[in-house]
């Protein structure tokens, strides 16, 4: 009885590790933004929400699972960073999959099986809630490109295009041209009647 108390001791320990080493998500910013001037871009963290909140609400799919692929999708950056993607062509990093298997090694093997399999779906990309989510990211990143441009950041059109570009399915593409149409505030004409 004992190596099961130390066991499950151990295995609780380890997940809140993982717990605390998400937690660096909050503070840890999206570094491309950069290069569009903008010192202070969103946190991965917040990024990542709103992936999820996007996922959630497309179209044809389990938004449930949709919308936790979203929010591991970009875990790993805890250990490697938020790298641009003009720096990636010089890097030679693990996979998403081998650092997520090293953050959640020491957690409860429900946790670490878990983690595992929905990091692993996403980076598999082949089932439709994994392109849907792939689809999240980009529209997220589309959707953020947008409202720094309407903040003043003109060096943006860039990330546009990439996003827009890369999108696969039909409703994160109609989602796309409603918000290039719009401005970042225009949902409180709805409820404020401007």
């Amino acid at each position: 009885m004992a190596a099961d108390s130390a066991d499950e001791t151990a295995n609780a320990q380890g997940t809140a590790g993982f717990l605390f080493e998400m937690g660096v998500l909050k503070n840890a910013k999206r570094t491309g933004w950069w290069f569009t001037g903008n010192n202070n871009p969103e946190s991965i963290a917040e990024h990542s929400f709103r992936v999820g909140i996007v996922g959630a609400v497309m179209e044809g799919v389990d938004p449930a699972k949709v919308a936790l692929m979203c929010l591991f999708h970009d875990t790993q950056e805890t250990r490697i960073g938020d790298i641009p993607h003009i720096g990636r062509r010089y890097i030679d990093a693990a996979t998403n999959e081998t650092v997520t298997a090293d953050q959640v090694s020491a957690a409860h093997p429900a946790v670490k099986a878990g983690v595992q399999r929905v990091v692993s779906e996403y980076e598999n990309g082949d089932t439709p809630e994994a392109i849907v989510a792939k689809d999240a990211d980009k529209l997220e990143c589309l959707v953020q490109a947008v409202e720094y441009r309407a903040q003043g950041y003109s060096l943006v059109q860039d990330w546009i295009d990439t996003s827009l570009s890369s999108l696969k399915t039909a409703s994160a593409q109609a989602l796309a041209e409603a918000a290039l149409t719009m401005s970042p505030l225009e949902w409180r004409k709805t409820f404020l009647g401007e």
